[in-house]
């Protein structure tokens, strides 16, 4: 399963033209993509009204909607983040820590365009689609 960050949603979504967002593009009609419920939270965040609300909520309907939370996730990704700042590395944000901790236990590919993911991928396994750039 290849879990598909907020990041890339957004650019899919404005129609931005790069790899992330047409690698999406190629592959919404097959199977195998799916997201997490803090990444369905992000993207409903954003929603400016009430009619984007529903708009993205409904093109949302087709993905399977991974539980990311719990003790368990909480814990792990409070250990990953200690593990990483002690390397040097800063998480910006705990989301990100909670969705590639959760990535990582549960064996899903993380395909993003955020920064904060590359040292789960450097230093704890995370595995990422990296689309082709041409």
């Amino acid at each position: 399963m290849t879990i598909v960050d907020t990041s890339v949603w957004i650019d899919y979504f404005a129609e931005v033209d790069n790899p992330h967002a047409n690698w999406l593009d190629r592959r919404l009609a097959g199977s195998g993509l799916g997201l997490t419920d803090l990444i369905l939270c992000e993207l409903l965040q954003g929603a400016r009204d009430e009619k984007i609300f529903n708009e993205v909520r409904h093109r949302m309907t087709p993905f399977p909607v991974f539980n990311s939370g719990g003790q368990d996730i909480a814990i792990a990704s409070a250990r990953n983040y200690r593990l990483l700042r002690s390397r040097g590395f800063t998480v910006r944000k705990t989301i990100d820590c909670v969705i590639a901790t959760y990535c990582i236990g549960a064996g899903h590919t993380l395909l993003h365009r955020d920064r904060d993911f590359d040292p789960f991928e450097q230093h704890l396994g995370l595995r990422v689609v990296h689309p082709p750039t041409h």
